[in-house]
């Protein structure tokens, strides 16, 4: 087809002859590329459509550019589609082409280095010889050297942040219907992505339909009648088509305008599935078009958009089509050439035209894989630049006492695992260094966080620091003061002078002369060790000599409150701690900018949680269960199924269960009630109540606390199962299992349970393995399940999945790849990946600013 390329050849011959002025049209050669391309796509077809993207990137902000880099931009055009190249101008006539730095309108920058020679940018290759040309002329620079026009990319980005109305066909009143949608500006109509295709490619003939298929078949309208249907107000519309071979009968409800459309004689396009009506073939509100329009709706691999009320299919992907063709022209990409070229990665342009324009199903599979890599790919260079920031920290080295050490070992009644031995070694190999820690503790439900935490904790107070742990809830914190109580102040003293370790406690209940007492105590460092909540980073706590702070729970605090405790010292070294067995996948993308340690070890002896899979009907044996082991001197949970996103549905539901299982069931035993509509000190008064044997079952919803240790309970009972995600139901199974008796968990399923459910269910009761269930769970559910959407960090993503570690490890890498050359993103042709790196991060509730 070249003569869809003979009027750009001209001009870029004719800008040749002018010397790369920008003089060749009227307006430059930015302006005339603006018209080529809507032309261009009008009529491109195949491999064209993808040709011609790409001379239109490659052209892209010509007018910004140098006379030389023109010149190698339209050697680079010319040459690909099959002109001789002419000559690259050199800045001095006597001197070789040479690799100029990078050049910027705001501040000077270092050059970005070159990719590998062997592997030219796609975007801009060295230009062939002509043919004609005696000497062999060497390669050009690479194209990182070309000169980069920050403003004039981040202006040209800009536009894609313009309200939707700026988009094709689209006015106020489409523009209020788009917003149901998330939709309002030009760039969210884009990133609308299809979330699935009908594949109509393969076109048959009216003989070869068979019932059942999903097929494309072209043919003439006999006649078309209209009726109504037997049900009062319908209307349905029938239409005959042949192609010479047989007929079909394709049928609409309640449009009239088709009667006028249809009408015989056209030439029609038909998509859908194939049925059969009284021994004939039928289509049932099949995909139409005109056979001489563009194939939108009935050819190929049509995408399928999610919807609202307002907005038809038909419309919508016209739209999106038009908006396409109009603004990929001027849509920067924000990753360098050389990371495209370097990851195998297409342009945007490429990408966006493949999601929304397939022509095969490998071309959906690039395009996603693409728009998945920038989504990740902005998350690394966030966490890794916040991890670069605090390895630069200077912090005060803290050396191992290996006696103090010795002597802790010695004192418990057990043998820490090789997992925690592991774990220790690396926090304490971190605590040496000059630079301040900053690492996440991991392990699943019982697998001696607590232990490993105690022993940093020795480890800073017996080099003359003090230690914080700070917890989420009161609870968690009186249950770790008395652990850590009881760890670092065993028979014989741990210490080399032989003093106790004092261990304090600061929540929110202390009355004002105990916090007086605790906060003066540990300006002066009589305070070893603090236990507490928020409290602990209130103004007014001060520290005489804080070395280690440690964060339990790490995902129910916020990134700038583990930061306000860290202020509360001098760069001491902090540990965060986290229960929720997490894939590496999700840890590196969440807790990107942390060292990871993992306890995946259980110790010695624990008795594995019995799992049980029951149906509703056999509610009746869960219960029978539950009386014999309270009868025995035990304790249970029953867990109510959040049912919606409303607390005051979820805590009626707990109230009315917890009422029910009272009167009627459980009469003889004291039951308790937990749900999300009480205060925390009423939470908190439940609990002690629970944990002091006051309290024989507990009712609860969701909201039972991650790490609460209750030892006496040996039932976890959770109703409707299959409604929560494995690491919500693993989490769940936790709060049993903690003392000397066997425990078990009852799993109540629904009665109507899917095939999706019902295989979650049956991993749970075949493994106690936190982390195999929470990969499963990343696969099945999304990172959504382990944390809350809120409470993960992570705003919501549009295209990638946490489960795809092989993309995210490729976007880790490419991020360490281009802060290795700009650690600030400050170089021009990393303008974009910081602006949208920011943007990112701002709507994320872990700003990382």
């Amino acid at each position: 087809m070249k003569n869809l390329y003979d009027k750009l050849v001209k001009i870029l011959q004719l800008e040749v002859q002018r010397g790369y002025t920008n003089s060749a049209v009227i307006g430059g050669i930015d302006s005339f590329l603006t018209f080529w391309f809507q032309e261009a796509h009008a009529t491109a077809r195949g491999e064209d459509v993808l040709r011609v993207d790409e001379i239109v990137t490659a052209l892209r902000s010509y007018s910004a550019l140098s006379p030389e880099d023109r010149a190698r931009v339209v050697a680079d055009v010319l040459t690909r589609l099959g002109y001789p190249a002419p000559p690259v101008p050199s800045t001095r006539k006597d001197a070789p082409p040479q690799p100029r730095t990078e050049e910027t309108h705001t501040k000077p920058t270092p050059a970005e280095p070159s990719p590998p020679p062997s592997a030219p940018s796609p975007e801009q290759k060295a230009p062939k010889p002509a043919a004609s040309a005696a000497p062999k002329a060497k390669p050009a620079p690479a194209p990182a050297t070309t000169a980069v026009d920050a403003d004039a990319l981040l202006a040209a980005d800009a536009r894609f942040d313009e309200p939707v109305t700026a988009a094709p066909r689209v006015g106020a009143k489409w523009a209020k219907h788009l917003q149901r949608l998330g939709i309002h500006t030009v760039r969210d109509l884009l990133y609308h992505l299809p979330h699935r295709y009908d594949d109509f490619s393969r076109l048959k003939t009216i003989s070869e339909l068979m019932y059942g298929d999903v097929a494309t078949i072209t043919g003439t309208v006999e006649q078309t009648q209209t009726r109504q249907g037997k049900r009062r107000g319908t209307l349905i519309i029938t239409s005959l088509i042949s192609d010479g071979t047989g007929v079909i009968q394709a049928t609409w409800f309640n449009q009239p305008h088709l009667a006028r459309q249809l009408r015989a004689g056209r030439a029609v396009r038909l998509s859908g599935r194939v049925g059969q009506y009284m021994g004939r073939l039928v289509m049932e509100s099949p995909e139409w078009e005109p056979l001489d329009s563009e194939q939108l709706h009935t050819g190929g691999i049509v995408p399928v958009y999610p919807l609202t009320q307002g907005v038809p299919i038909k419309w919508l992907r016209a739209t999106i089509r038009q908006t396409l063709d109009a603004f990929l022209p001027h849509l920067p990409d924000p990753v360098p050439a050389w990371v495209r070229q370097q990851f195998n990665l297409p342009t945007l342009h490429k990408a966006l035209r493949q999601v929304h324009a397939p022509k095969t199903q490998s071309d959906i599979e690039e395009g996603r894989r693409r728009l998945a890599f920038d989504e990740l790919l902005i998350i690394q260079l966030g966490v890794l630049q916040q991890r670069a920031a605090w390895k630069s920290v200077q912090g005060v080295p803290i050396p191992t006492d290996e006696a103090a050490l010795a002597r802790f070992q010695a004192s418990l009644p057990f043998e820490m695992t090789g997992a925690q031995q592991r774990a220790l070694r690396e926090i304490l190999d971190d605590m040496a260094q000059p630079s301040a820690m900053s690492r996440l503790l991991q392990g699943d439900v019982g697998a001696g966080k607590t232990v490993v935490a105690a022993a940093a904790l020795l480890n800073a107070v017996a080099n003359g620091f003090q230690g914080a742990l700070m917890a989420p809830t009161e609870i968690l914190a009186e249950q770790h003061a008395r652990s850590l109580e009881k760890l670092l102040n065993p028979e014989t003293p741990l210490l080399a002078d032989g003093r106790p370790i004092r261990v304090a406690l600061l929540t929110g209940s202390l009355s004002a002369g105990e916090r007086a007492a605790v906060l003066e105590d540990l300006a002066s460092g009589a305070v070893d060790v603090v236990v507490g909540t928020h409290a602990l980073i209130q103004d007014d706590v001060h520290f005489h000599r804080l070395g280690l702070a440690i964060v339990d729970e790490q995902h129910r605090f916020g990134v700038r409150q583990r930061a306000t405790l860290r202020e509360k010292g001098y760069n001491p070294h902090m540990l965060v701690m986290s229960a929720t067995p997490i894939p590496r996948s999700l840890a590196l993308t969440i807790y990107g900018d942390l060292d990871l340690s993992i306890i995946d070890e259980l110790p010695k002896g624990r008795q594995p949680i019995k799992t049980y899979v029951i149906r509703a009907s056999e509610r009746e044996r869960a219960y029978t269960f539950i009386r014999k082991q309270v009868n025995e001197g035990r304790q249970a949970f029953i867990i109510c199924p959040l049912v919606e996103e409303s607390e005051k549905i979820e805590a009626r539901a707990a109230v009315e269960e917890h009422a029910r299982l009272s009167r009627e069931v459980f009469p003889e035993f004291r039951l308790g009630l937990l749900h999300g509509r009480m205060s925390a000190e009423e939470k908190d008064a439940v609990m002690r109540a629970f944990y002091a044997g006051e309290i024989h079952i507990l009712v609860s919803t969701a909201v039972v606390e991650v790490g609460i240790d209750v030892p006496n309970a040996t039932v976890m009972l959770i109703e409707s199962a299959n409604r929560f995600g494995l690491a919500q139901l693993h989490q769940f199974r936790g709060r049993v299992g903690r003392g000397q008796y066997q425990s078990y968990c009852i799993l109540v399923a629904e009665e109507n349970l899917s095939a999706e459910g019902e295989a979650r269910l049956r991993i749970m009761a075949e493994t106690n393995d936190g982390f195999r269930l929470a990969e499963e769970d990343l696969k099945m559910r999304g990172p959504g399940e382990f944390f809350g959407t809120r409470q993960s960090g992570l705003p919501d993503l549009r295209v990638a999945r946490l489960g795809d570690s092989r993309t995210l490890d490729l976007a880790r890498r490419a991020a360490q790849a281009i802060l290795e050359r700009d650690p600030t993103l400050d170089a021009p042709q990393h303008a974009l990946l910081r602006k949208h790196m920011e943007r990112f991060w701002a709507n994320a509730q872990g700003d990382l600013s």
